[in-house]
């Protein structure tokens, strides 16, 4: 039996149209319009589309958004500059900051100079730790995607064994602390695998639930895979592909068609998990400006 498709786009949908009902209540009720500064560094083609898909979002949803492009070879003390005075800018509830930075730019620091009640990415160590305590403000938006499209299918965490394979900042790490949450739509016993971890295969066998994101395409074959498992894939990687228009098609980091075979429900790549990642900005931007009225 093949696996039930988990749709993102038609989910990340039904949360958009959600938002903009929130954005219209704040409108009429405090005069608020809610306000998102994206800030890009170069002119990476990955991070512009991206980035034009966020404001095209915004746009629908009543979302006040600009986004501040800077030259690719910009100082960090420029990119510093701009957020301090974006931080300083009322009319923009939620600061973005694109990544990757070049080279020259640290991530860590920039991030670090956003004011915490502006960042609706959710990665300024003070939102990162209200999340490790269990009282998240802002969620990451790819984890708080998962989340989102584990409850809206009927697959809460609760009680089951997540695997989450993947440690990264913005994704494997925040996810695995929100999931082990003692909170509503959390409450699992979770299991976080790297690249130091020995028999992967092992643990992912033993998963309930099964998130990829690695980064690296097709690492997750069906032989990994424990039948009927909701498998949630968030890797987007690009491989070779001569019969397509732009020589390239994007895959995930799970082996769909053979998982599609063991899986009991599985997102696709392109349309699983990336809408909404988009779509839990929107909220969080949203939560910034009803925030920011009761200060």
């Amino acid at each position: 039996m093949s696996a039930t498709v988990i749709d993102g786009a038609e989910i990340a949908q039904q949360v958009r149209a959600e938002v903009a009902r929130d954005v219209e209540v704040l409108q009429r009720d405090r005069g608020v319009v809610p306000g998102l500064a994206v800030v890009l560094v170069g002119d990476d083609p990955a991070s512009v589309s991206y980035v034009r898909s966020k404001e095209r979002a915004c746009q629908e949803a009543g979302i006040f958004t600009e986004t501040i492009q800077l030259s690719l070879d910009s100082s960090q003390a420029k990119v510093l500059e701009l957020v301090q005075r974006l931080n300083a800018d009322a009319r923009f509830h939620g600061i973005l900051t694109q990544l990757p930075f070049p080279a020259q730019i640290d991530e860590a620091t920039v991030i670090r100079s956003l004011d915490p009640a502006k960042d609706v990415d959710g990665l300024h160590p003070f939102n990162i730790g209200l999340l490790a305590m269990g009282q998240p403000r802002f969620v990451p938006a790819t984890p708080l995607g998962v989340q989102q499209l584990l409850l809206r299918t009927g697959h809460d965490p609760a009680g089951s064994h997540v695997v989450v394979c993947g440690r990264s900042n913005l994704v494997g790490r925040p996810l695995s602390i929100l999931l082990s949450q003692k909170l509503e739509g959390a409450n699992a016993t979770v299991t976080l695998c790297h690249t130091g971890t020995r028999d992967m295969a092992g643990l992912t066998r033993q998963a309930d639930i099964l998130v990829a994101a690695i980064g690296r395409p097709g690492v997750i074959k069906a032989d990994m895979v424990k039948k009927g498992a909701v498998v949630i894939d968030v890797g987007i990687n690009r491989i070779e592909d001569a019969g397509r228009r732009r020589g390239y098609r994007l895959v995930g980091d799970v082996e769909y068609e053979a998982v599609s075979g063991v899986a009991g429900a599985i997102t696709p790549v392109p349309g699983g998990v990336g809408p909404m990642t988009v779509a839990m900005l929107l909220v969080n931007t949203v939560k910034a400006a009803q925030l920011a009225t009761e200060r």
